[in-house]
């Protein structure tokens, strides 16, 4: 399924297989991106089923909103129950119990639009020149350039290694900051030729400047902190859900898709503690991954990996 703009959700297939959406039901979609994934569980819940779409980038979900709308009641999509909120989503939890609404699918696709990637003024990729943002949500106070130009040497070097596992965290650190020294760092392309420089004879198909602008665009939007309190709200969800309480029905189905090791492991970490304290069961025992044909359609599949678990209750 291809949404607008060219955009193709990931692991369609493998989202449908362990949220088994039923028409009815109340899909959450954390992530809402251009909606490709919500669409497509719109057209299993049917009219009867309500969507909340949650995004940062208020113009993505309300293109996610138009399109999941006209997908639920072609013609009518006054009539759809869609329910579109622009927060972080480690909020979600709170904006459905102030909603009375209780979750029968959750998904969270870690990545991010197309449309983002390939607007040099996001600048979230180096591949045309574009100013230093990264930020997914254009009114956050913080971006990129403020980071690269204000962190001491040390804190720029800790924050490349952290967050994009560089081993030449500290080369580039020290480069960015004698660059810095005559003049401003402003752009994607600058940014990047001066990672570029730092990197002692690179090797391999990968760009020497990606791990650093991983690393700038977590930090910029605090994904991995964010990941961490969408995880605690599902797990303490999970224990109100089994009171009758909270915003997971019993039974809810969650599903989490990663594109690297940061955000797995904590996915998989409270996943597999949740199975353990009784609170959930397993749908994927490993992760459900891309197979060559949907790679061959979208090379960012490449990178997916997908992990469910049902609430128990």
């Amino acid at each position: 399924m291809e949404a607008p703009n060219g955009h193709i959700p990931v692991l369609p297939s493998q989202v449908l297989e362990v949220l088994q959406p039923e028409p009815g039901q109340v899909f959450v979609d954390c992530t809402a991106g251009l909606g490709g994934h919500a669409a497509m569980i719109a057209e299993r819940i049917g009219p009867s089923g309500t969507i909340v779409l949650c995004d940062l980038d208020p113009g993505n979900l309300a293109r996610a909103e138009a399109r999941v709308r006209e997908t639920m009641s072609p013609g009518e999509p006054s009539s759809a129950n869609v329910i579109a909120i622009h927060t972080n989503f480690h909020r979600i939890s709170a904006e459905l119990k102030d909603r009375g609404i209780r979750a029968d699918m959750v998904l969270a696709d870690l990545g991010f639009a197309s449309t983002q990637v390939d607007d040099p003024e996001r600048g979230l990729s180096f591949k045309k020149s574009g100013p230093l943002d990264m930020r997914l949500d254009t009114t956050a106070p913080i971006d990129a350039r403020e980071l690269v130009n204000t962190l001491s040497e040390r804190e720029l070097a800790d924050l490349i290694k952290r967050f994009g596992e560089e081993r030449h965290a500290r080369r580039i650190a020290a480069k960015v900051v004698e660059a810095r020294g005559n003049a401003p760092i402003e752009t994607t392309d600058q940014l990047a030729d001066l990672v570029r420089s730092a990197i002692p004879r690179p090797s391999g198909p990968i760009d020497p400047a990606t791990r650093t602008f991983q690393a700038l665009r977590i930090a910029v939007n605090d994904e991995l902190g964010s990941l961490d309190a969408l995880l605690s709200r599902i797990s303490s969800g999970a224990k109100e859900s089994a009171k009758g309480r909270g915003w997971l029905n019993p039974g809810a189905r969650i599903a989490m898709i990663a594109f690297h090791s940061l955000e797995d492991r904590p996915v998989k970490r409270v996943f597999s503690a949740m199975s353990s304290e009784g609170l959930g069961e397993l749908i994927t025992r490993k992760p459900l991954e891309a197979d060559e044909s949907e790679i061959a359609m979208n090379k960012r599949s490449r990178s997916a990996k997908l992990r469910a678990i049902r609430i128990v209750g």
